[in-house]
């Protein structure tokens, strides 16, 4: 699903409408019609609806939603801000449909002063003050009315984009002059502000409504941002030959643990052998020796010349495929055998952890990253690599930057795992949940890449496949053992049922999944 930006969006609703040879009016009717539809199964009757509407298309959005819900035995009250004597042209057209709508409960325009109704905890504010069209911080009287919704009890949906949001850049808005939703109903797609943490909540939840936007029109728009789709992923899976052996599936090294931090290269081996490797070696000092034979004794075991941390290089020869990081220490002899590591490299590596530690510590080893290496930051991880970042949007694009300058491929944890491609095109993961943010999980997804990249699949493919199936396993763990009580060894336990249902393609993750079909 590509993520268009305000712009782009504009242009397709002139495209749909050149296309069909209809009226704004029409395609203004189509996604009032698609929004009446959603609050009514998400509210009932019994309910009262105060619709705030703005003077541009957002608010003839509102308007015709108000109409449509008052003549379905809605109560519905309107409140129509005309503070400049001047409406968009389908707005105005809505307001005087309005007018002649007798089973309206209320309805005011205002245009100078104010009096805001009460907000009950039973209403249902309806948000369509401003929608996509919005560059700059809202003030003045929209800003105070935003403020009087926020500090109502009442129950707020916002029609396409809560007001005062702006729909990708939000580093210098005003937080105090959102509209803070209890769900957005966006149109046809989400927005890049979406996907950020910091402003979910002003989005709360959130859904997209298929408003019927030309689907040639999106599929000639180009957009540097998409959610990646379980066909999509499909797609990317090599079935096994009858006649294939463990050879075919590749042999990879994993360079993880150190003095007490045997478990993360426990849990990344696990998760590799789970994904299908043909063969994992695991180099890892002498003192986690006993560990890893122990937990993982399907994997081999090559011993470091130091008895507590990693410190020698391990030729890349004999290997398909090479990850390090998880549990690693930041020593000073790790510090040099992972340069010397860099220095010798020649095939993409999976740097996870400590890795990304030292490289930030030492950022001109950037340069020494193989072509189409695989990072798998979190964010405090990718601030220390690119600087301290203002907002989401400020991270990602020197998250953008950073994949360009030194061709990688950097996966930024999260809520919506982003996979950022050297050509600077980023792709929003739709599965996995909170339960995933507990101790080991990031080393799993290691385990997984380092799997994928030894089985033959490009790096491209490895991050989008391996970042699903991840995110995929975690779903299933919170299925089973509940967002609160999963550890990182429930996602490993669940990566071959993740696996099944992919090959089966029969499986719907979450609703975050669901909410972007």
């Amino acid at each position: 699903m590509k993520i268009l930006s305000s712009s782009q969006i504009k242009e397709l609703d002139k495209f749909t409408i050149e296309e069909e040879n209809i009226s704004s009016w029409d395609l203004m009717e189509r996604a009032a019609m698609a929004l009446t539809g959603a609050i009514k199964q998400l509210y009932s009757s019994n309910r009262t609806f105060k619709v705030f509407a703005g003077p541009g298309n957002n608010g003839g959005d509102a308007l015709a939603v108000a109409r449509m819900l008052a003549e379905d035995g809605y109560r519905v009250e309107v409140f129509l801000f005309n503070t400049k004597g001047k409406l968009s042209e389908d707005c105005n057209f809505n307001r005087e449909l309005l007018a002649e709508c007798k089973s309206l409960s209320y309805f005011v325009e205002i245009t100078s002063h104010f009096s805001p109704p009460t907000l009950y905890k039973d209403d249902v504010v309806i948000d369509g003050l401003f929608g996509l069209g919005l560059d700059k911080p809202l003030d003045g009287g929209f800003a105070s009315v935003v403020k009087y919704i926020n500090a109502a009890p009442a129950t707020v949906i916002s029609i396409d984009v809560p007001s005062g949001l702006m729909c990708e850049d939000n580093t210098y808005n005003r937080s105090g002059h959102i509209i803070r939703a209890s769900v957005t109903l966006t149109l046809q797609m989400p927005k890049l502000a979406f996907f950020f943490a910091e402003n979910q909540p002003y989005v709360g939840e959130w859904m997209c409504l298929d408003i019927g936007l030309s689907e040639k029109g999106i599929g000639e728009m180009s957009s540097l941002y998409q959610v990646t789709r379980r066909e999509e992923v499909c797609a990317l899976l090599q079935p096994r030959k009858e006649f294939a052996h463990k050879g075919n599936f590749g042999h990879a090294l994993l360079i993880a643990g150190s003095f007490g931090m045997a478990g993360a290269s426990v849990l990344a081996a696990r998760a590799c052998l789970r994904s299908g490797v043909g063969l994992l070696t695991v180099h890892v000092p002498m003192c986690n020796n006993d560990i890893l034979q122990t937990a993982v004794p399907e994997a081999m075991v090559h011993h470091d010349e130091s008895d507590i941390c990693f410190s020698s290089v391990v030729s890349e020869s004999d290997y398909r495929a090479i990850a390090v990081g998880p549990g690693l220490g930041q020593r000073e002899e790790t510090a040099a055998a992972l340069h010397a590591q860099l220095s010798q490299a020649t095939e993409p590596m999976v740097l996870d952890a400590d890795a990304l530690n030292l490289l930030a510590a030492n950022k001109s080893w950037l340069s020494l990253l193989p072509k189409e290496s695989i990072l798998t930051p979190h964010p405090k991880e990718m601030e220390r690599l690119v600087g301290y970042s203002q907002s989401s949007y400020d991270l990602l694009e020197k998250t953008r930057e950073l994949a360009r300058t030194y061709q990688v491929y950097v996966v930024l944890k999260g809520a919506w795992s982003m996979v950022v491609s050297p050509d600077g095109n980023c792709r929003f993961n739709p599965t996995g949940n909170p339960g995933m943010a507990t101790a080991g999980s990031g080393d799993v997804l290691t385990g997984v890449l380092l799997s994928l990249l030894a089985q033959g699949y490009s790096s491209h493919d490895a991050c989008l496949l391996g970042v699903y199936l991840h995110g995929m396993a975690g779903d299933l763990a919170a299925e089973k053992k509940g967002e609160n009580g999963m550890i990182a060894g429930d996602i490993v336990e669940q990566l071959p049922a993740a696996w099944v249902h992919l090959m089966k393609n029969d499986y719907m993750c979450n609703f975050k999944e669901q909410k972007c079909l």
